[in-house]
């Protein structure tokens, strides 16, 4: 099977100070909050080392049976403004995917603007990009729902 690519960007204006938005995208206890796309899945992080060269694992899925495991690996941080890092993601033995993205964040009069680019790898077909954006989008809606909490 031949590597299929994708890629795809997100923008969302959120109620918080770059600081405060930061922190949410990159403290892992934040991540476990928001980053799980739909009711009765999770994203339980497992290891978190925040640096450049630093490496993150988390596995997601299913509540009852995350069959997902993420390694993330940072290779650019610029608090709060920006970051790159990779997701490769395995299921069982099998490596399905990585990506690669970036975080830009902007000052706004009333928060923050965030945008997100994602390039996607798939090792297991075309369809994996379509699912990887439809994550995406679940996640950052779940994000702008906590920021909105943390703002009120």
């Amino acid at each position: 099977m031949t590597t299929d690519t994708g890629h795809f960007e997100m923008t969302r204006t959120l109620p918080l100070t770059p600081e405060r938005l930061w922190h949410l995208l990159t403290d892992a206890s934040m991540r476990e909050r928001w980053g799980a796309p739909s009711e009765g899945t999770v994203l339980t992080v497992e290891a978190s080392d925040l640096r450049v060269g630093g490496s993150d694992r988390h596995r997601c899925g299913p509540a009852d049976a995350p069959e997902f495991t993420v390694d993330t690996r940072w290779y650019r941080i610029d608090a709060p403004h920006d970051a790159a890092f990779t997701e490769t993601v395995h299921v069982g033995d099998d490596t399905i995917a990585t990506t690669l993205v970036t975080y830009r964040v902007t000052a706004t009069d009333n928060g923050s603007r965030l945008d997100v680019a994602v390039a996607v790898s798939s090792f297991v077909g075309p369809d994996a990009d379509g699912e990887f954006e439809a994550g995406w989008t679940a996640g950052l809606s779940n994000l702008a729902a906590l920021a909105n909490e943390m703002a009120a």
